[in-house]
Parts: C-alpha cells; structure tokens; sequence
C-alpha cells in the first residue's frame, strides 16, 4: 500500500484503486501511519508543485511570432499549419501528445547513451575471443604438423614457392585445417566479407604456378594472418623452422600491411599474435615495435630474421 502512495499523490493512479488508498487512508488502524507518510511525501515533493498542469500560451502567440519572423527575413510565404490560429486551438491535446512523443525519445535517448557502448564492448569482445580461439586452434595445427615433422611448415629457401602464407596450403593438404571454415580470417575482414575465402592446398597452388591465378592465391592463401620468415644463417641459408616452444618469439599475427609498420586487421592498433608455446596476446601498436619489431628483422628490414632468436611476420605473399 505504502509503494502507491507517490501515485496517489501525483494523481497517477486509476479511479478503483484511488478508492482503495482513500479507504485505507481513513482506516483507524493503517490509516495514521499511512497518512504521515503521505503528508511526508507531500513536503519532499512540494518544489514539483511550479512544473504541474499546462501552461496555456496567450491566445494567437504562434501566429504572431511567425508573422514577425516573416516580416524580419522579407519573406511572403504561407503560413505553416501548426502555426495558425486554427491549430492552437488544438494546443492543450498537442501538447500532450508532444510531451509523451518527447519522453519516448528522451528515454530512447538515454538507453542509446547507457546501453549502447555496453553493446559496442561486448560485439567488440565477442570478436577478440573469436579471434583468439582461431589462432588457438591454428596452434593445434601448427603443434600436430611439428610432432610428425618435427619443425613447423617451412618455406624452401628461394623459388616462386618461397612464400610466409605457404603455411597455410600445408596445413590444409595435411586435412589439419578446413579450407573454407573461416579459421584463417578475423571478423568484418576484407576476405572474411568475400564469402567464398578458400585456402588452397599444395597442388592447386604447385599446379597454378605461372598463371594470373598464382599471384591471387599468393595474396591471399594465408588468409588474415601472417607467419614467420624463419631466419637465415651467416652464410644466408634459410633454415627450418624449429619448434622451440618459446614464449617470446611469435609464429603468427595480423598480416601487416604494405608498409610493413602494422595490420590493419583490427581497430585501434589491435594485433592479435600467437607464441611458438601456444598462447595467444593483444599488443597494441606501440608494443608491436617494443624491443623486437614484430614485422622487422634486427637490420630493419621485412625479410628473415638474422639470428635463431630474430622474429619476422611476413604478409602471405612475403618472400623470407
């Protein structure tokens, strides 16, 4: 009962249980304690009192101040509807209809305001764990590929076939990744919005040598993300790439861009970058030149590393 009382005093309740709360109010037993607390109510809410009821403009306001507007800017054209003296007599109905138009869009307002970056946040998490339990199961990949062959896929030294995103057809010719299960690509990508991203496997790719399709699939057959160069040794062979299970030293992140500087994968700087040891990291752009550029060798340039512990991602097409 205590709970209808601001309704009560705000006169927002319906006429049964008006008559209820006034019964109760007279009741001898609830009826003292009910009072106070609505005699209570009264005082708090007593500074409401100025904005209650409708404020009645003086009669032909609208019209006039439309005619001044008019008369100022040197203009003759008709006057709007809602302006006339004829709509103003509709103004306390209008009014109304104004005021809960005005609160439905005050409220949608503020939900927008309230809910929406909580929305924003979660879709944007949504993707990073996406991304994440992708590079996770390309770890699983990239760790049953080093048990049978005890290194990691290897690009051969030089040759049309010398490329970062061979790793890729490796996989999937080994049936260790789906070719078109979308591991290989992150959320709202250019490729991932293609709809039809296929890795190829190792003889389509051989037996495309030469052709235009060739150079398509260079471009593309590492999907989203880029894989290491390896490094060469000091008489500049490349060499196998070992499975070290190193926490520091990066096998596959965000493919860079041209520039080789960053990916644009993600908004923000993101890049997402997964660890020989199989975990996975966030680094924004600022941590990806930290120490150790992560599409850079120790010379500064994008090519393979200089010594075993020299870590380079190269785009899919990039040759070590």
């Amino acid at each position: 009962m205590r709970d209808d009382l601001v309704g009560y005093l705000l006169n927002a309740v319906d006429e049964p249980e008006m008559k209820r709360l006034e019964m109760a109010l007279a009741d001898p037993n609830e009826g003292p304690e009910l009072r106070r607390d609505l005699d209570c109510l009264r005082r708090s809410t007593a500074v409401m009192s100025r904005d209650r009821g409708t404020i009645t403009p003086p009669p032909g306001l609208a019209e006039r101040t439309m005619k001044f507007v008019q008369s100022r800017a040197g203009e003759k054209r008709p006057m709007p509807r809602a302006f006339t003296a004829e709509a103003a007599r509709d103004h306390g109905v209008a009014t109304r209809a104004w005021f809960d138009r005005i609160i439905i869009v005050a409220t949608a307002m503020a939900a927008c305001v309230l809910v929406g970056p909580l929305l924003l946040d979660a879709i944007g998490e949504s993707r990073a764990r996406r991304v994440e339990r992708n590079l996770v199961k390309v770890s699983g990949a990239l760790e049953g590929y080093a048990q049978s062959h005890r290194i990691f896929p290897s690009p051969p030294d030089s040759g049309s076939l010398s490329r970062a995103g061979l790793y890729a057809p490796t996989l999937v010719s080994e049936e260790r990744l789906v070719a078109d299960d979308g591991t290989l690509l992150c959320p709202d990508s250019v490729l991932s919005n293609r709809k039809n991203f296929r890795v190829p496997t190792l003889d389509e790719l051989k037996a495309a040598v030469g052709t235009p399709e060739f150079e398509v699939m260079l471009q593309s057959m590492g999907g989203d993300y880029g894989y290491t160069l390896g490094h060469r040794d000091v008489e500049g062979r490349l060499q196998p790439i070992h499975h070290l299970n190193r926490s520091h030293h990066p096998i596959i992140a965000d493919a860079p861009d041209d520039n080789g500087e960053k990916s644009s994968n993600h908004p923000g700087g993101l890049h997402y970058v997964l660890y020989e040891d199989g975990h996975v990291e966030r680094l924004f752009l600022d941590d990806i030149s930290h120490n150790d550029h992560l599409f850079k060798n120790h010379a500064g340039e994008t090519a393979a590393g200089i010594d075993p512990d020299d870590a380079v991602i190269g785009s899919s097409l990039r040759q070590p």
